[in-house]
């Protein structure tokens, strides 16, 4: 009996320690991801900041499209952050709640990469049709370009909640942990979202290679006079490594199958490494690398310091 009752109290101090280092663990990657997130709060601000205050950016397509960028990543962490937290401590919520953040989630994700393909697109018309650039890419074409690529970044989310609405009957009145595999009524759901990624993904590539092709050929003829046009090449290949960055995103999907020894926190360890860091990554490298961009920044940020 003594024997019996020394490893039961073994056991549940073992179990008391893996309780207390997994919470640690838990909460150690959480402030990382709100330290984190913060850092990235305050470069958007910055970055909000000058363009406002600059006619020059305001007026130029490329910076309009790479604010709705950074607009749509930050909405992106904020409600993802907050559906982790539910998930991770089991917080129920009705469907009809939770289903639109995910909406939102879903269709913020997909809006990133139709949002790089206009960037590379925009690079393309000023390197290849410099004459027609101030006529093709204005602001209030870039305006009605985001519009649209939100529009259609919904279209998959209304086909899902039609799908769900007719395989569930009651389901608006049910309350469930706010994850995606939750809110999967019918089966033709996965399918339908493995699609939808699949497209966005590999049509977005295919219009970055091409520009950057087409952008390198211009260079090529024009020698030593395509120093514009190799920068062009260089910041398309920016898009390709934010675009890589967002697809880090999926292989959360993969990893999930994998054994693991503390699966308590391996949601938050997902979402730190998976969607935080290269949404974290992506606006900095491109907008620390762009010249005009980064000298306004500059100016602003010695105007702070002084």
């Amino acid at each position: 009996m003594e024997n019996s009752s020394t490893l039961q109290e073994n056991a549940t101090h073992a179990l008391t320690i893996r309780s207390r280092l997994s919470e640690s663990i838990l909460w150690t990657f959480i402030l990382s991801t709100i330290l984190g997130f913060s850092f990235f709060l305050c470069f958007v601000t910055l970055v909000l900041n000058v363009f406002f205050k600059t006619p020059i950016l305001r007026e130029n397509a490329r910076y309009v499209l790479f604010v709705f960028l950074l607009l749509n990543d930050t909405l992106y962490l904020f409600i993802g952050f907050c559906l982790m937290v539910a998930s991770i401590y089991l917080l129920h919520s009705p469907v009809p709640l939770c289903y639109i953040l995910y909406a939102f989630s879903s269709s913020a994700f997909k809006v990133t990469p139709y949002n790089l393909a206009a960037m590379a697109l925009e690079q393309y018309v000023a390197i290849c049709h410099p004459l027609r650039h101030k006529q093709l890419c204005t602001t209030q074409r870039a305006n009605v370009v985001f519009t649209t690529i939100c529009f259609l970044a919904m279209i998959p989310c209304a086909a899902d909640l039609y799908l769900m609405a007719s395989s569930k009957t009651g389901m608006f009145s049910l309350y469930v942990i706010c994850r995606q595999e939750n809110l999967v009524f019918n089966p033709i759901q996965n399918v339908l979202r493995s699609i939808t990624l699949i497209v966005c993904f590999t049509s977005v590539a295919i219009v970055i290679i091409s520009t950057y092709v087409k952008i390198m050929q211009v260079a090529k003829r024009l020698s030593p006079l395509s120093s514009s046009a190799s920068k062009a090449g260089k910041t398309v290949m920016i898009h390709a490594f934010q675009l890589l960055l967002c697809t880090s995103s999926l292989l959360s999907i993969l990893t999930q199958e994998f054994p693991i020894a503390w699966p308590e926190f391996f949601p938050t360890i997902h979402f730190f490494f998976f969607t935080c860091v290269p949404r974290f990554l992506s606006p900095l490298i491109y907008g620390i690398r762009d010249e005009l961009l980064s000298r306004y920044i500059k100016k602003s940020l010695s105007r702070y310091i002084s």
